[in-house]
């Protein structure tokens, strides 16, 4: 029999912020009562109207399983004041709230509701802080009913709220219109759940409708894993078996998408492959960019390479390798060159001498990284300004988050790209485009380092296409003899295993018997041991563990709750966050709309510096605001950037990070736990890319087995691409030897 209570909620005892399922205490007119159920927006004081069932729990006796809540106003002040500063709303805080009720007494509510404008009668309330509560109180109410909606299908609150961040008031609309939409641009919702809400809606199993969402979610999801293309008759059979029906069905379907040009197919070196058409764009026009570089007529430089090399050398008191000089003489001849090779190969010293070069010839030159943290490094060692490239190509976002390019081509005579292998094929795209006729580029890089996180494997196809100059280092210069990260580092790359834990040496390795005791020794090296070896390194800023997975014992997940306790245990309680000032972070998704500043203070003629945060940016926590619901970080010790509540979901801890996120960093000390594993995940590249990441010390803990597996397992996961096809096939037709 269903029963209805009122009152207010006296505690909560359990609350999952992923589900939404609570166990809380309501006190009502007739006592105590406990509950429990999905409630989202539930906090102590809140009024609410529960229905529901008495169900006997054998342990904790009688309980109500709710089913429908409602959200009731407060009438009395006290009731009032607890309500506006439970931190349900942006920019009100316990001072403000109190304000609030002195100032409009019972009629708050109304005045929120019909008249917001008056807000700025109160004392402390500016404009800023006005739109700062208007947008948070109209977000709640149309989240309130956006989450009613969506929780009868099984949608958590979590990712009601994603769904509201996407679509804002329209979601219920865009919703109910297709329902398939929330897997392609809401992420952690998948097919699945986006399928249960189209059933419950009335879209029947075999619709073309659902059929081709199908088969976009399935291609979208093959290129997260790094592809561009996906091979036609893989697509089939994965389809057929998620929607569970035929495999007729599903060609006709990926037939129609074709005919929309929803789809690409094309075929690749013998495989009918499909593509998304962002990606089957981006690589022809990567490739046909690049032919158009290669045929284009520089014109000769009023410079002697041999000369000006030598006068370089001695100006430096360095003796350059043949092939370094070779690259330097390269981009004389070449539009386009490519410059790779291992830690300590000369890359840096052959970036400085290019760029003397180029400005003795008079040429401008612009350079850039992929990530923040490898451009400020690239200024650091040239002396000369380097951006991320998404800020060298000026790229922004529309009113409807879609990212755009800036205006126009870029202005100089020579681009320069450091940390080539972490660039993708749309990013790839975006950068060839904004190159005038006549600029040439020089990309630098390791090849032997993890492919891009985003979709391609741009640097390895434009080396293996055989269409652009390449030149490949191999002589170890950089440190000598002195590091074996440098020398041990080669090792693993040729597939030799390092030498550990020689006398004087800065790379280590610690045997572990199981996951737990290498938890605790790696605990052990970051809170004591290291810090006892050397007293100058920070515990928090000089250590950085990397991990192989966000999963698990061994996981970054996992690690970055334990490390949090230990380096930055709680001094703090907010409602709004799990943050604490002190944390280490990274920002886990490129965000245009966010702004940074040079000041720790927004004051009066403070400018904002520059826009956009990038994924991987890492930075650390400086101030939380709880009256006015801002947490600050700073990155790179100078750029200091506010998240309101609806942005904290961009950042993450990064006390421990996964090697993939570590790409185009550097840092004192790297401690890696070695665990088996998935074969396709523990390979070589990995454990060379994780090693590469320090400077000054490697720390290898856990299983010597691991190690052993990962260094001898050079395959890596395959990724689908044509790139590489496309440049090869387009090489063999201007030779008069490609046939079909």
């Amino acid at each position: 029999m269903t029963m209805e209570f009122r009152g207010t909620v006296k505690d909560i005892i359990f609350h999952n912020d992923e589900s939404g399922y609570v166990v809380g205490r309501l006190k009502t007119d007739e006592g105590i009562l406990t509950f429990t159920g999905t409630i989202p927006w539930i906090f102590e004081g809140q009024l609410l109207s529960l229905s529901g069932e008495m169900v006997e729990h054998p342990s904790f006796g009688s309980q109500l399983k709710v089913n429908v809540s409602e959200e009731i106003l407060p009438e009395s002040r006290e009731g009032m004041e607890k309500y506006l500063s439970s931190g349900i709303i942006s920019g009100i805080g316990p001072v403000t709230a109190r304000r609030l009720v002195q100032r409009f007494g019972s009629e708050v509510f109304e005045i929120m509701d019909h008249d917001m404008d008056r807000l700025i009668e109160v004392e402390g309330i500016g404009v800023k802080k006005l739109e700062l509560i208007r947008k948070s109180y109209d977000k709640s109410r149309e989240v309130r009913n956006i989450m009613v909606f969506l929780q009868s299908y099984g949608v958590t609150p979590n990712q009601c709220m994603k769904i509201y961040n996407r679509f804002g008031q329209n979601s219920i609309t865009v919703v109910r219109e297709n329902p398939y939409i929330l897997c392609e641009e809401v992420s952690s919702i998948g097919f699945r759940t986006a399928d249960r809400i189209a059933s419950n809606l009335g879209i029947e199993k075999d619709s073309p409708f659902r059929i081709q969402s199908g088969l976009k979610f399935i291609v979208n999801s093959f290129s997260g894993l790094g592809n561009t293309c996906m091979p036609v008759e893989k697509l089939l059979t994965e389809t057929a078996q998620t929607l569970e029906v035929a495999l007729e069905l599903v060609l006709d379907n990926l037939r129609s998408l074709v005919l929309q040009d929803g789809m690409m197919v094309e075929e690749v070196d013998g495989v009918q492959c499909v593509f998304v058409p962002a990606y089957w764009h981006a690589e022809i026009n990567i490739a046909s960019r690049l032919f158009a570089m290669a045929d284009y007529p520089y014109r000769k430089l009023a410079l002697d390479a041999g000369r000006f090399i030598e006068d370089y050398e001695a100006a430096q008191g360095m003796a350059l390798h043949e092939l370094q000089k070779e690259a330097i003489r390269g981009i004389l001849d070449h539009g386009v060159e490519i410059i790779t090779g291992g830690p300590g190969t000369g890359k840096t010293t052959i970036i400085k001498c290019i760029l003397a070069m180029l400005k003795e010839a008079g040429l401008s030159v612009r350079m850039a990284a992929p990530t923040g943290r490898a451009a400020k490094r690239m200024t650091e060692t040239t002396g000369e300004e380097a951006k991320t490239i998404h800020r060298l190509l000026d790229l922004g976002v529309t009113e409807d988050g879609e990212e755009v390019e800036g205006d126009g081509e870029l202005d100089c005579d020579c681009v320069i790209i450091d940390e080539a292998s972490m660039i993708d094929v749309l990013l790839m795209n975006k950068l060839m485009a904004a190159l005038k006729p006549g600029t040439r580029l020089i990309m630098v890089g390791d090849a032997d380092q993890l492919p891009s996180v985003g979709p391609g494997r741009v640097l390895s196809d434009l080396i293996g296409g055989g269409a652009v100059k390449v030149v490949a280092l191999e002589v170890i210069y950089r440190q000598g003899q002195e590091s074996m990260i440098t020398i041990n580092a080669h090792r693993i790359n040729q597939g030799d295993q390092p030498v550990l834990n020689s006398k004087g040496s800065d790379f280590f390795f610690m045997s572990t018997k199981d996951g737990a005791s290498t938890v605790q020794t790696m605990i052990d090296l970051v809170n004591a041991r290291l810090p006892r070896y050397n007293a100058a390194w920070d515990k928090v800023r000089d250590f950085q563990i990397l991990s192989p997975m966000r999963k698990g014992d061994l996981g970054v997940t996992r690690l970055n709750e334990l490390l949090k306790e230990m380096l930055n245990p709680s001094r703090e309680d907010y409602k709004f966050t799990s943050f604490r000032t002190g944390d280490k972070v990274m920002q886990n998704r490129n965000n245009y709309q966010l702004k940074s500043r040079l000041t720790p203070e927004l004051t009066p003629g403070t400018h904002q510096e520059e826009t956009g945060v990038f994924n991987g940016d890492v930075g650390f926590v400086v101030r939380i605001e709880e009256e006015d619901q801002i947490v600050t970080v700073l990155y790179d010790d100078e750029r200091y950037v506010d998240y309101t509540p609806s942005e904290l979901d961009d950042l993450e801890l990064a006390y421990a990070i996964t090697i993939h996120k570590s790409q185009g960093s550097e840092f004192p000390v790297v401690l890696i736990p070695l665990f088996m594993g998935p074969p396709m995940l523990l390979n070589r590249n990995l454990i060379y890319t994780a090693v590469t990441r320090a400077r000054k010390m490697v720390v290898l803990v856990g299983d010597q087995r691991a190690l052993r597996f990962m260094i001898a397992n050079d395959r890596s996961l395959e990724r689908y691409t044509s790139l590489g096809f496309r440049i090869r096939k387009s090489v063999a037709v201007r030779k008069g030897e490609y046939q079909e």
